[in-house]
């Protein structure tokens, strides 16, 4: 069982993935001409991609990106000072329940659209997505309200999905990774603390998390940790491979996805980016490496910066300083923040800024960490405190578009509080949230908030 594509696909992806990260891979041609000749054959597959983990790094290549905790914090860049976590916890409770809604609100927000995220009948993301709306009615565009389910211009932009995150359903948040992996977080600090282990994860993920719920990145890993260590979750291995559980089968290791599973690492040390970043690491390295991590790593910290530090910039530096400066990430959200500047962070030069951020990442997946964190960091410039304008953003800015609504959403509702939060946005959720976990099925969204209020003080006492 490949997982969650052929393994013809899957080497299609790694190919790319070596091109990305610097290997040695001499003339790329050479290796599709490889895979074509493989067809479907399992064994030359598995042939192929055996040999291209084995591939050397280019001697050309600028960026060091390692994987390990410590090597990671030796190239980081000096840290960024903010001040203490001085919040009451009635004050602390608005802003962890505010954070939480601007998680369920992006994530609605950009879940009728996610399908827009690669480029379709010659429309970029992007375009569908305005084109989609402006067919409606041009006072649709830029974004103001959730997204509409029916369109004139579906026939060339594609459908919308999920149904009942669209605005003529909307009544609470739908069940989404995006949400479940904070659900499972929370789970899994409410029953271990802060200290944690990436195999208290792995427990928490067969207990809670069934196949079907999980994508990409992370459907490999779960296929790599039942192949090796089965599903005796009474044992703990004396030795985990975590090299073998993230890389193997999974070229998908640098997308997205472990991004959208630190926020309740964040909400459970406001104001400690650093702590936010090592427990993100806990859960990223179990899927994914170097800029994969990176991206996880970079969120939460941003996350649990916001709770003390209400300015965007020193928000995304402070995310920034948790990450390797010599990493592409660093780089790159460094070029996002250039290009946002020359703009003088205009929010009514969004449509510039995004041509410049796909102009610079677009050669990437619509789902690898990278460009998708570049939206995000656009999107918090731009929008600076206005909720709206900030998730509206990342969901025009096109790719992922529901993860990336998600974070910004949690950056700002962790800054500025529930009460600070529009209603237009907010109410139509009903603070209700069916998460398809056990506990979770339907639960009020203020008392996921309650419940990150107890983890902090417990974790105080």
């Amino acid at each position: 069982m490949a997982g969650w594509e052929p393994l013809s696909k899957l080497v299609h992806h790694e190919i790319q993935l070596a091109t990305e990260d610097g290997r040695d891979l001499g003339n790329p041609q050479t290796w599709q001409d490889k895979l074509c000749n493989a067809g479907e054959d399992e064994d030359a597959l598995n042939q192929l991609m055996d040999q291209l983990l084995a591939l050397p790094e280019r001697n050309d290549d600028p960026f060091d990106e390692p994987s390990e905790l410590d090597a990671i914090k030796r190239l980081r860049p000096a840290g960024i000072s903010l001040p203490p976590c001085t919040l009451s916890d009635e004050h602390l409770y608005d802003r962890l329940y505010g954070a939480w809604l601007g998680r369920c609100c992006g994530c609605a927000l950009g879940k009728p659209v996610e399908p827009f995220m690669g480029k379709h009948n010659g429309l970029s993301s992007r375009q569908r997505i305005k084109q989609y709306l402006t067919a409606i009615d041009p006072s649709e565009y830029p974004i103001s309200d959730y997204i509409p389910q029916y369109s004139p211009a579906q026939e060339q932009t594609g459908k919308t999905n999920c149904k009942p995150s669209t605005r003529e359903h909307i009544a609470y948040m739908e069940s989404d990774d995006d949400i479940r992996y904070t659900v499972l977080g929370q789970l899994v600090l409410r029953d271990k603390g802060l200290t944690f282990t990436s195999w208290d994860i792995v427990e928490a993920w067969w207990k809670h998390l069934p196949y079907r719920f999980v994508c990409t990145a992370e459907t490999q890993a779960y296929r790599n940790m039942v192949i090796r260590y089965g599903f005796d979750t009474h044992k703990h291995p004396q030795q985990v491979d975590w090299q073998w559980i993230a890389t193997h089968h999974n070229p998908y290791r640098q997308w997205i996805g472990a991004d959208i599973r630190v926020d309740s690492w964040a909400y459970a040390c406001p104001g400690n980016p650093q702590l936010a970043a090592e427990l993100a690491w806990r859960d990223a390295r179990i899927s994914h490496v170097k800029n994969g991590i990176y991206g996880a790593m970079f969120m939460a910290a941003m996350i649990a910066s916001a709770f003390v530090c209400d300015d965007p910039l020193t928000i995304i530096q402070s995310g920034l300083a948790q990450i390797p400066a010599s990493s592409r990430l660093y780089l790159q959200m460094q070029q996002v923040i250039e290009i946002c500047t020359k703009h003088d962070c205009d929010p009514n030069a969004y449509e510039s800024v995004f041509d410049e951020i796909e102009k610079l990442l677009g050669h990437y997946h619509p789902v690898h960490t990278n460009n998708n964190a570049g939206i995000v960091v656009g999107a918090l410039l731009l929008g600076k405190h206005d909720f709206q304008t900030v998730i509206s953003l990342a969901v025009m800015g096109g790719w992922d578009t529901d993860c990336n609504a998600a974070t910004a959403g949690s950056i700002l509702g962790a800054m500025h509080g529930a009460v600070y939060l529009p209603e237009k946005w907010t109410h139509k959720l009903n603070d209700k949230l069916l998460s398809e976990v056990v506990g979770y099925h339907p639960i009020a969204i203020s008392e996921c908030a309650q419940r990150s209020l107890e983890i902090v003080q417990a974790d105080r006492c």
